[in-house]
């Protein structure tokens, strides 16, 4: 089950679906306002984004095992998602993965500027790589309020009055880019105290998007991770 970064939708999966077999199925949730689901309202908030996910991935799954992937904010919602599973005795993923996402009590998130030019900027400055659609204006009024929307649920998770969460008896495999600024190595290394399973972290080329360019790479990892 795969979460996008925030302002992405599902369709950045798609290469994987072509590499799926019978060992290890990639299957894309996409999150709404987004796509083709561009007309649904945003999550309201960030517990009934995890809610939501959580319901969508154990449906998705069938009764099979299923693992939970994420990169960046789509690491947080799955890492609270199985949270989520897991303090309702919902059936648990068998793994989960999280790519270039800071620990979850790494808080400190800010919102963007409401000046557009600001906005992009920054999310470039951070990025370096991905949001290049935003150049074009007409892009850029569909994607911004989409990234806004993804940004403020950081915002509320961040708050530094809500609890961290405990470890989940379930294995972590941790991945970041070698040069990510965003999600740096001491991040990866403290997801250790969020399993009281295996904890894992690999590295690959690139910065906070480094998926963008290796995704059939990412997916031979993963699969190495999931189906040893």
């Amino acid at each position: 089950m795969c979460l996008p970064y925030a302002g992405a939708g599902a369709g950045l999966y798609r290469p994987w679906k072509g590499l799926s077999d019978g060992r290890l199925q990639a299957v894309p949730l996409q999150l709404p306002g987004r796509e083709e689901q561009y007309s649904q309202p945003f999550y309201p908030s960030f517990a009934a984004a995890v809610a939501d996910i959580a319901g969508r991935a154990v449906e998705a799954a069938r009764g099979e095992p299923f693992a939970l992937f994420g990169h960046s904010f789509g690491g947080l919602l799955a890492f609270e998602a199985a949270r989520h599973l897991y303090d309702s005795g919902g059936p648990l993923p068998d793994h989960l993965v999280v790519s270039g996402a800071r620990s979850p009590r790494q808080r400190g998130y800010t919102g963007l500027s409401d000046d557009d030019e600001e906005a992009v900027a920054s999310l470039k400055q951070d990025a370096r790589r991905g949001f290049e659609a935003l150049d074009n204006p007409e892009l850029r009024a569909l994607l911004l309020p989409v990234i806004r929307a993804d940004i403020r649920l950081l915002e509320e998770y961040g708050d530094e009055r809500n609890p961290v969460a405990g470890p989940l008896p379930i294995p972590v495999t941790v991945l970041r880019g070698a040069a990510d600024t965003v999600a740096g190595a001491e991040s990866s290394t403290d997801w250790k105290n969020f399993t009281s399973a295996d904890h894992t972290e690999l590295e690959m080329p690139g910065g906070h998007l480094y998926l963008l360019d290796h995704m059939p790479e990412l997916w031979r990892v993963i699969e190495e991770q999931l189906c040893p």
